[in-house]
């Protein structure tokens, strides 16, 4: 596959600021060659399905979705469950928050710009923000849902009625209009104030000298550019960078069955499912040994507010993995990908003294403008049907 296929509309846009020509009908001209940079995130758009376009009213009903835990199995857990504006609109552990009586078996990823990537998820796994909500809320080791008992909470709230019928024109709320509304609000969380922007657009002041030297390591020494790059930080590439297995999931009888729950639910070989010990990432989409432990380049964006870091949210702090990249992918302890004949040949030891450390650490926090924290709204409440005297009547 060449490497103009390989790319997302954003990527796509990102190589255009680059290079700065388009062919004509508005098809976009790549050149390979073309050394990556960084990009104000307001240099491309945001991509909106032409079949579910933005309205104001479809994002306030999608606001009160995301945070609707009766969208799940037993009415607790919400999107926001996972996705806490309080916890980087994503969730504070190595794994993320898991259905009741079960964990989760990997990171949260932010809400934070998310809509701007082609693929949702950490190996890609749904198409779009309209894949990702249903694939959450019905996840048998997150939402655990089931679309007729979630639509027939919505139908026992006028309030929620109503909305469907303005936005939608449903007689009675459709579960998968639902999705379309909660990823239409998604799509207006996003953040392009932050210092690296400002730079990026001609404030030179908006960097301090520590992360204007810390840029110099990130798109030279340090080779962080080659991954992170474009508006959004990413190109969007599935990579094994050699992050190592979490041990939480020899120490915690419940991760460890959740572990083979997941393993089994993406179709691993039998041979696989016996003797799987890591998170084999994008594998479970292709199934080519080659993919083992390879994860999309997560986006840089807002991740002062994320931490842990990694699909398995191994590392706490940016000076952790600073220090995993400076070893050539190796943590702490020497640890490394279980596939090392996966690992991606730009993952080598790089020589970083202490100061460069500190100066890339302190541009990563660039990245990232003020905290978003919003007002949770007002959840409408139920009402019955029917009332208690017309249900007797019906019995007559």
């Amino acid at each position: 596959m060449s490497k103009l296929r390989k790319q997302s509309l954003p990527s796509l846009l990102a190589a255009t600021l680059v290079v700065g020509s388009v062919a004509g009908s508005g098809s976009v001209a790549v050149a390979d060659s073309a050394a990556p940079t960084l990009a104000p995130l307001d240099s491309i758009s945001m991509p909106i399905p032409p079949d579910n376009k933005q309205t104001d009213a479809k994002i306030a009903l999608g606001k009160q979705l995301f945070f609707d835990p009766r969208l799940g199995g037993d009415a607790s857990i919400s999107c926001s469950s996972c996705h806490d504006p309080e916890q980087g609109w994503a969730w504070a552990e190595d794994f993320s928050r898991g259905y009741p009586g079960t964990v989760h078996w990997r990171n949260s990823q932010t809400v934070i710009n998310s809509q701007y990537m082609g693929r949702q998820f950490w190996a890609g796994a749904a198409a779009s923000g309209e894949k990702q909500a249903p694939s959450a809320a019905k996840g048998g080791v997150a939402g655990n849902g089931e679309n007729d008992i979630m639509e027939a909470r919505l139908a026992l709230i006028p309030e929620y009625v109503a909305a469907f019928n303005e936005v939608f024109g449903d007689e009675w709320p459709l579960i998968g209009n639902a999705w379309r509304a909660i990823a239409s609000y998604e799509r207006t969380l996003v953040q392009t104030d932050t210092p690296l922007d400002n730079y990026l657009k001609g404030d030179a002041s908006a960097l301090s000298e520590e992360q204007v030297r810390g840029k110099a390591v990130f798109e030279g020494k340090g080779g962080c550019i080659s991954c992170h790059n474009g508006p959004l930080t990413s190109n969007e590439e599935y990579v094994n960078i050699g992050v190592p297995p979490n041990v939480r999931w020899q120490e915690d009888g419940l991760a460890q069955i959740t572990f083979r729950f997941e393993q089994y639910a993406k179709g691993q070989t039998e041979e696989g499912y016996r003797h799987a010990k890591s998170d084999w990432g994008l594998y479970y989409r292709t199934k080519n040994k080659w993919d083992r432990s390879k994860f999309r380049v997560p986006s840089l964006r807002y991740t002062m507010y994320t931490a842990p870091y990694m699909h398995n949210g191994i590392f706490y702090t940016f000076e952790e993995v600073v220090d995993f990249y400076d070893a050539g992918g190796m943590d702490s302890e020497g640890r490394t990908t279980l596939f090392p004949e996966n690992k991606d040949a730009r993952i080598q030891p790089l020589g970083l003294s202490d100061d460069e450390k500190a100066d890339l650490v302190a541009f990563l926090e660039a990245f990232s403008g003020e905290e978003m924290i919003i007002e949770k709204p007002v959840l409408p409440e139920y009402q019955a049907l029917f009332t208690e005297a017309e249900l007797k009547e019906v019995k007559k």
